[in-house]
């Protein structure tokens, strides 16, 4: 499972906390990092966000998860995701916590 047991995340601010590669890795939804996922999707709007979410392939998946870190403080960790030993299902786990923490948060 893609969610750490310990917590530590910021509620309030939308924060989720994923266990990805073998340690805790923040994630949050902020403004810059839903413009960078519309950009990097070609999505005109937080409309067609929704509907291409449904259906992620894996590199728009990975390309939203990193989006999700930077906007989480793990920028550095965003930019090896492509050699992190990261599976789908955590990845999977881990965008769905994101967006879940940003509608409580």
């Amino acid at each position: 499972m893609a969610l750490s047991p310990q917590g530590g995340e910021n509620g309030a601010r939308g924060e989720a906390v994923a266990w990805l590669a073998g340690q805790d890795r923040r994630l949050c939804l902020t403004l810059g990092a839903l413009a960078e996922i519309e950009t990097a999707l070609g999505l005109p709007g937080v409309e067609a966000l929704a509907e291409r979410m449904r259906a992620l392939s894996a590199n728009d998946l990975m390309v939203v998860l990193a989006a999700l870190l930077r906007g989480g403080g793990e920028g550095v960790f965003a930019g090896e995701l492509d050699r992190a030993a990261v599976t789908p299902r955590e990845a999977a786990e881990a965008v769905a916590a994101g967006f879940a923490a940003s509608l409580d948060g």
